[in-house]
């Protein structure tokens, strides 16, 4: 007779729940680890849990390599980073099951993927920022969700398992985040650290959450009840499982001080809710129960989550829909394709005094001038995969130029290093860059980092910044080259490679354009060259505040929101959070109340006009905020509540609706409750935050609207 869990006419929990009841102790204690064995006896195959897909499937060889995160966000665009990870799990899907009839289940090769990164990027020193979706909550809540509907798809089974990370606020510094205590209001963390994972888990219904290395408050954020048990599972409904950031329950005993050995990181891990362990810490389980730390139902508690994501994914079933899904399908033209898309739709245009786009027609000879000019480097980010087709930026440019255009190309100056030794050599670079300036009708300047320079800890592979920066500061290496070029007189276009935002004072005064290209994937050089030879039209907006410097900034290891971010900060921006230039003029009019309903479940709907007063086609992110006026537990600014892509052509108009459900025009108290408070909101709408900065730099402000608060709530 076949078992109970086999049979595919039973529901989910009764299947796994009779694979339970026929496991042992030591059978289930196995299944806990990351690398988990197979039990043969039961027909479970051995899995390894570890695989990443932060922006494509990661570390398993060929794949398709999307722009990083960072700039995945500046697209604004929810409905097509779903369809982009809708592609990533088609990949996965495909390299998961070729792999596995060829007898690999090993590291890297499954289909519960680590990502994404939902953390706040609360401070641009942070060096893993560019893994995130930015500084704001709303952003970041809503990219992660299309990203996980994309990932886990809408089957009878999960197409992969999202996993959001990592739980809670984590953000830096990656220097001593083993043993880093983050304290935090409970004000700031419901207003600005825990929106996005409430967020993912009631919408997206994610199958795992990552807790990190940090203690929150001075409990671990993979050994806390309160956070993991009663905040994920009981309030927010969280019904998937919940794994270590890899290494983190040693820490419990080795840096925080929480236990004193191994078994009983362990079990305090386990007994908060902590179903799986990335590291070797739950080899001490047996250890544990032996010593009456843990029960055997703490550890059918775990069991029964792990199994659960097992079954969800079809992995007790003699067949699901995605087996079809040929393994030719990765890494494939139309995915690329799509690369490109998301490439040229990430990128922003900080700054244009006229000169783009540029009429190739028009030019003879061009110079591509820096460390980041022919960089493979930067177009993976990091947790990339391999790609089998890129262009870097100067490979870009020339594939867009031809043979008719003669094309310069010199490094310039090294990435980051300028020590008294290589002075000489250095200064060899800066002249063979200037002679080639002087000589062209433009000059493409391509600087930053990339992530070898911000990055993990334990990534970073060199002395300049050590995984976080120390500043927002070009590498003086580069601030040499960038002044030399620029006295040259000559146009020049600065193509910025970061995964976070700099202080780029000196270039915002004399480059004639900037356009952020971030970590753009393996497609980046084409989408740049499209951009700046106007077969595209930039769309991006910036999902971080650009400082003008590091003193503003409070100390990084204040986890305190005030002063941070476009919602807190006193100082005017260089390049405020939401802004980005366009090759089109988007005109906003008519801002009108549609339709309200009062109560806690009730609405406000509005519109705006859009009009594309321009004879160039583009997008433009049609951005609401809102102000409580009144209220002494509003955020000190505004707040970003929606946005929406809009596509439209020379001269088109279209309506814009919102629908703000009530709870946008709430606060939270210092207990960390939504509460009603305040009787005046303002409404803004338009193509960036309402700020002077934006206004001077766009020459609109947003339109804006009144709203009488006491008439909602009912």
């Amino acid at each position: 007779m076949e078992p109970v869990y086999l049979d595919e006419t039973k529901t989910d929990e009764e299947r796994v729940r009779d694979l339970i009841s026929k496991m042992t102790l030591e059978e289930k204690v196995s299944q806990l680890k990351y690398d988990a064995p197979a039990v043969k006896r039961l027909g479970i195959l051995n899995y390894n849990w570890w695989n990443e897909a932060l922006h494509g499937v990661a570390r398993a060889g060929a794949a398709t390599v999307f722009p990083q995160s960072i700039g995945l966000a500046a697209t604004f665009d929810e409905e097509f980073l779903k369809q982009i990870g809708d592609i990533i799990s088609t990949e996965g899907r495909a390299k998961y099951h070729e792999a596995c009839a060829n007898g690999d289940r090993g590291l890297y090769k499954g289909i519960t993927f680590w990502s994404p990164n939902i953390n706040i990027f609360r401070d641009p020193r942070w060096g893993r920022g560019h893994e995130t979706y930015g500084e704001d909550p709303c952003l970041t809540g809503r990219m992660g969700t299309a990203y996980i509907k994309g990932i886990q798809g809408n089957g009878k089974r999960l197409k992969a398992a999202a996993c959001v990370k990592h739980f809670a606020a984590h953000s830096g510094p990656e220097k001593g985040r083993h043993s880093f205590n983050s304290i935090v209001s409970k004000k700031d963390l419901f207003e600005t650290y825990y929106p996005a994972f409430e967020q993912c888990v009631k919408e997206a219904k994610v199958e795992g959450v990552m807790g990190g290395y940090n203690r929150l408050n001075g409990e671990a954020s993979c050994g806390s009840y309160a956070m993991i048990t009663e905040l994920l599972r009981e309030k927010w409904g969280f019904d998937g499982y919940y794994v270590s950031d890899c290494g983190a329950i040693k820490d419990f005993h080795m840096y925080h001080g929480l236990t004193s050995t191994p078994a009983e990181s362990a079990a305090l891990a386990l007994k908060s809710g902590c179903d799986l362990n990335c590291g070797a810490m739950y080899l001490h389980l047996q250890n544990a129960y032996n010593k009456g730390l843990v029960s055997e139902e703490d550890i059918d508690k775990a069991v029964y989550h792990v199994m659960m994501t097992r079954m969800r994914l079809g992995m007790f079933d003699e067949h699901t829909e995605y087996e079809e899904i040929p393994y030719e399908v990765n890494d494939c033209r139309e995915h690329h394709e799509a690369a490109l898309k998301a490439a040229e739709k990430s990128m922003v245009l900080l700054k244009n005094n006229g000169i783009l786009p540029l009429k190739k027609e028009a030019l003879h000879t061009v110079a591509v001038i820096g460390p980041n000019g022919d960089s493979d480097e930067i177009l993976k980010g990091n947790y990339n995969g391999t790609a089998t087709e890129k262009y870097t930026l100067l490979e870009g440019i020339r594939e867009t130029l031809g043979e008719k255009v003669r094309i310069f190309y010199s490094e310039g100056a090294h990435l980051y290093r300028d020590n008294v030794e290589s002075l000489a050599e250095a200064d060899d670079r800066i002249k063979e860059a200037v002679i080639m300036a002087r000589k062209s009708d433009v000059v493409f300047l391509c600087l930053g980092l990339n992530g070898t320079l911000e990055g993990e800890e334990g990534d970073a592979n060199n002395s300049y910044a050590g995984a976080d920066k120390a500043d927002l500061n070009l590498p003086e290496s580069q601030v040499r080259l960038l002044q030399a070029v620029c006295e040259t007189k000559k146009p020049v276009v600065l193509l910025l490679s970061t995964g976070s935002a700099m202080a780029i004072n000196y270039a915002e005064e004399h480059c004639d354009a900037i356009l952020q290209v971030w970590y753009p994937g393996q497609m980046g050089g084409r989408a740049a060259a499209n951009i700046l030879f106007g077969k595209t039209s930039p769309s991006g907006k910036l999902p971080v505040t650009f400082y003008r410097t590091t003193e503003e900034l409070p100390e990084f290891t204040d986890y305190s929101m005030k002063n941070r971010t476009y919602r807190y900060m006193e100082q005017e921006a260089l390049y405020p959070f939401g802004y980005g230039l366009s090759y089109g003029r988007f005109i906003y009019s008519n801002i009108r109340l549609e339709e309200s309903a009062a109560g806690d479940k009730g609405y406000v709907r509005v519109s705006v006009d859009v009009k594309n007063q321009s004879g160039t086609d583009g997008e433009e992110i049609t951005q609401v905020y809102v102000k409580i006026m009144d209220s002494r537990l509003t955020v000190p600014n505004f707040s970003l509540v929606d946005f929406k892509c809009i596509s439209l052509k020379a001269g088109e108009m279209k309506k814009a609706e919102f629908v703000l459900p009530m709870e946008v025009f709430m606060v939270i108290n210092e207990e960390g409750e939504k509460i009603f408070d305040g009787t005046k909101a303002i409404i803004y709408a338009g193509g960036s935050q309402p700020d002077k900065r934006s206004a001077k730099l766009l020459g609109a402000y947003p339109l804006s609207m009144s709203i009488e608060l006491n008439s909602l709530w009912g």
